[in-house]
This record gives structure tokens, sequence and C-alpha cells, in this order.
């Protein structure tokens, strides 16, 4: 389970800076606030209640309405502040433009040009045809999804990248198969859990040992143990309950008819899946290892007559422009009435749909920075430290729940990894608990419950996607979209996980001391 001499050097630039902006935050200036330093949580707190009223009661799946929830939140939490707000607002600015939360964005957009550009080229029939072929009934498929999501996830270390690669071509497939939707969402999810988890080149891996002074090498290999338990029983678990749970109507098609006749040859986009996978293995940056698949997929469409340059790229130009008419000779232009000017196909539709969800992802950083400057997450550690952790398997227990407190209140998993870790180090020290094992406790938690909150970006990026095929196919219908509030109970491998960490805490489960064995040399990253 040793990783390559150089499967972070990717990554070695990006951590280091967003635990330089990390530890800033941190020993940046402090706000006051009235009512004390758990006040400075107020924006957050607000947001979650807003998240849960509008998902959960009213059953409005709308990110831009988080949007505006989070933004009310942090103009009525100013009002909290002793004296000048300009600190305030100066931290809004500086939460919206750390490094943490434009990696996720990052991982979004080219994630979602490369699934699009692949889903353009036939591969959701692909997948239709050889899970016909191979008689995959629904009972199977979830489960079968979850171990795929785990293997893309593990080998290009993103969770997000994968679930919405998965949300565009495995979740539509699963459907027609006549799997449950909210099951084959779960699966998705508990998948990026697992790759999130065990990714040598995932960001949650890296920062978990670089955080807790353990080498990367030693952390992914001592977790293992703890993955594969969850991940056993969350195959099991998927088998039982897609046998138990029946799928959607798929009403003015036949579904039968689309598997019958579904091909093979977007198959051939296993290729491009795969191009990702080895070069994110070779440990070259997530950006790059996507733009080699992105490239590949796009040559294999044109070449292959997947799909023509215009269902990838197409530029929707006023027909009375002369201009217009003279480029109309090019594969990416196309001529339409002036009022349907545009710019489209799977790049342009692949990035479009999270736009509101960047906004808020950005949003909801800048709350969690306004919590770190206000003290808010300091106070909270300090009084479980003090208070909770009075031995060694309470301050397990206690490790574990502070990270899902956390992980309520920040919704990217890397950037409340960050913002817990220094907690889980010291409460660890103090008890003599082996570095390798407060970075699985980490990571494990912040991996698992990143996927699992409702408003939580690794089920919102997900959602987002599963929004827009209605748009794609004719009979995908409104009904079949997932709220993220109906999911959360199915990301089995997610709460198998937590609920392995929790019960390794109560028994001593692979718990090992400082004295029992040496971390090797910290990676350098």
């Amino acid at each position: 389970m040793t990783p390559p001499p150089n499967d972070t050097d990717g990554y070695d630039e990006t951590v280091r800076e967003e635990l330089a902006e990390a530890e800033e935050a941190r020993t940046g200036p402090r706000i006051e606030f009235h009512g004390g330093r758990l006040v400075s949580g107020f924006p957050i707190a607000f947001f979650i209640v807003w998240a849960i009223v509008q998902s959960g009661l009213l059953r409005i799946g709308d990110e831009t309405g988080l949007v505006a929830g989070m933004l009310i939140g942090l103009i009525l939490g100013m009002l909290f502040v002793k004296g000048n707000w300009r600190a305030y607002a100066n931290t809004i600015f500086e939460g919206m433009t750390q490094r943490v939360a434009a990696t996720a964005v990052v991982a979004w957009l080219w994630a979602g040009m490369f699934a699009s550009t692949i889903q353009a080229g036939g591969f959701v029939d692909g997948l239709v045809w050889a899970a016909n072929a191979a008689d995959v009934g629904a009972t199977l498929f979830p489960a079968i999804t979850f171990l795929l999501a785990g293997l893309l996830a593990t080998g290009i270390g993103t969770g997000y990248g994968t679930t919405v690669a998965f949300s565009t071509l495995v979740f539509p497939a699963g459907l027609l198969l006549g799997a449950n939707p909210v099951l084959m969402f779960g699966a998705i999810l508990s998948g990026a859990v697992f790759g999130d988890n065990l990714a040598p080149v995932s960001d949650t891996t890296i920062v978990s040992a670089v955080t807790q002074d353990s080498d990367i090498g030693g952390v992914v290999a001592s977790r293992f143990k703890y993955a594969i338990v969850a991940a056993l029983f969350a195959v099991v678990t998927y088998v039982f309950a897609a046998g138990a749970m029946s799928g959607v109507n798929i009403t003015g098609v036949d579904a039968e008819q689309i598997i019958a006749q579904a091909q093979p040859i977007g198959l051939v986009h296993l290729l491009s899946m795969g191009i990702v996978i080895a070069t994110a293995v070779m440990g070259r940056h997530i950006i790059e290892a996507i733009s080699w698949g992105l490239i590949v997929a796009f040559l294999l469409n044109v070449v292959l007559g997947l799909a023509p340059v215009s269902d990838m790229v197409v530029f929707n130009a006023p027909r009375d422009l002369g201009i217009a008419q003279s480029l109309s000779v090019l594969p990416f232009v196309e001529l339409v009435d002036s009022a349907e000017t545009s710019v489209g196909g799977s790049i342009y539709s692949g990035a479009e749909g999270f736009f509101p969800l960047i906004v808020l992802v950005l949003l909801i950083v800048a709350a969690a920075q306004v919590m770190i400057r206000g003290g808010g997450f300091e106070a909270l550690q300090n009084w479980l430290l003090e208070r909770v952790a009075t031995n060694v398997r309470r301050a397990e227990t206690t490790m574990v729940l502070g990270t899902a407190m956390v992980n309520a209140m920040i919704t990217i998993n890397t950037a409340a990894e960050i913002a817990i870790a220094p907690y889980i180090a010291r409460i660890g020290e103090r008890f003599n608990i082996n570095g390798y094992r407060r970075a699985n406790i980490l990571d494990a938690n912040t991996s698992a419950l990143g996927y699992i909150f409702p408003w939580s970006g690794g089920v919102l990026v997900g959602y987002a996607v599963i929004r827009t095929l209605p748009n794609q196919y004719d009979w995908f219908t409104q009904s079949m979209v997932v709220n993220p509030v109906d999911v959360w109970p199915f990301v089995f491998h997610g709460w198998f996980l937590v609920g392995v960490f929790l019960l390794a805490a109560w028994t001593g489960f692979g718990r090992e001391y400082i004295s029992d064995r040496e971390t090797e040399e910290v990676a350098r990253v």
C-alpha cells in the first residue's frame, strides 16, 4: 500500500499553501462578538437552519436559494460584531479567496466538462449495454456502482470529481435498469467517500498525514483495515436494500427497448477514464489528469463519429450577421435566429451547472473563516478537550464527534479537516495516541461526513448534476431527481466508516500509542 515516491508531487504546493492559509487564519487579527466567541458561528448556524427548512421541510432543492441563506447569515452576523465592521468584511474576502475552496471548484469544473463530453459520446449507452449483456440487474447495480466509484475515486484522488462523473454517467444507466434513484445516489456518494479516504493522492489523505506528523504511505496502509470492513458491510447492505427498494416508473418510452437498442461503442471511453486514472496515479495534478482525459474523449468522439464537434462546443450565432455566415463552414459555428444565440455543447454545459454551487462554497468557507477569527472553533474545541476527553477512550470518541461537528458546519471536507486538525493533534498527543491513528480518525470522518449532510459539498455537487439530467434524456423526469435530504441515510459506506471508528474508539481496535510504533519521515508535502 505504500505509494510511489512521487505520488504527491502534483499536490505539494497546493497542500502547503492550504495549511499556511489556515495557520494565518488562526493567527490573524481577532474579531470580537457581542455574546462571546461562540456567536462567531452564527452565520454558519443560520445557514444550516435555512438549509434544513428549505430542503428538508419545504422540499425545495435550489442551490441559489442556499446562496441567499448564506448571504443573509453573513449580513446578520455582522450585526453582532463589536466595534468596527471592517475586520469582519475583510475576513469574508479572505475566506472567499482560500485555496481550499478553489480546489473543490476546480475539481467540479474539470470533472463536469469531462463527464459531459464522454456522455455526448454515448458512454451511458455503452454502460447500459454492458450491464444488460452481463445480466446485471437492479439488485446488483447499486453495489457495483459503489465499487466502481470507489475505484475511480481512489485512482484520481477526488471524491468530488467522481461524484460528478458518476452522477452524469452511471446514475441514469442505473435508473434505466430499474435501480432506485435514492439508492443509486447513495452508492455514488459512498464510492466517493471510499476514494477520498483511501487514495494516496487525495487532499484529505495528505492533509491528515501532514498535520499529524505522519508519512502518507504508513497512513494509507494503516487505514486499509478500517476502510475494507466498512466497504464489505456497504456492499452487502446495497444488495439487500436494492432488493427491497423498487425503481422508478419510466413513462412515455419503453425502457426495455432502450436497453435492447443500446450499443457498446460508447465503452471506448473507458480508455478516456483509464488515462485520467493512470495520469493521476503517476503523480500528475488532477487538472492535468482530467485535461488529458478530456482531450482523448474529444478526439475519440470526432474520429469514431460518436459525436460531432458541435455537440461538444458550438457558437449559435445570428443568421443575419455577415461574419457569422462566413464562419458557418466551421463545425463549431451554427446559424440561428437572433433570439436563440448562445454558446453550447458538452464543455459549456458541463461547467455551467456548478456556478451557483461555486458561489455557495466560497461563501461557506468565508463564514468558516469568520468563526475561526472570532474564536468559535477554538472555544468548542477547548470545551471538548477540557470537559469531555478525560481518558483515552473518551478522547478518541471526542475526536470522532468533533470531526462530525466541524463537518456539519464546514461543508468542504478538506477545509473542515484543516480546521479540526490542530485539535486532533493536541488531544491525541495528550493521551500519547500514535500519529497514524490520529490521521485515520481525522480523515475517515471528514471524508465520510463530507458526503452525508444534505448541505455538504459532496451531496450538493451530485445534486447539481442530477438536476440537469431531465434536459439530457427524454425519459428522465423531474420526479427522478433526488432531493439531498432524502439521500443521507443511504450513504452506507460513510455511515459504516464512522461506525467502525466509534467502535474502534470504545473497544481499542487498531489503537496504537506513540511508543508502539514510530512513524516514518513526514511526507514532503
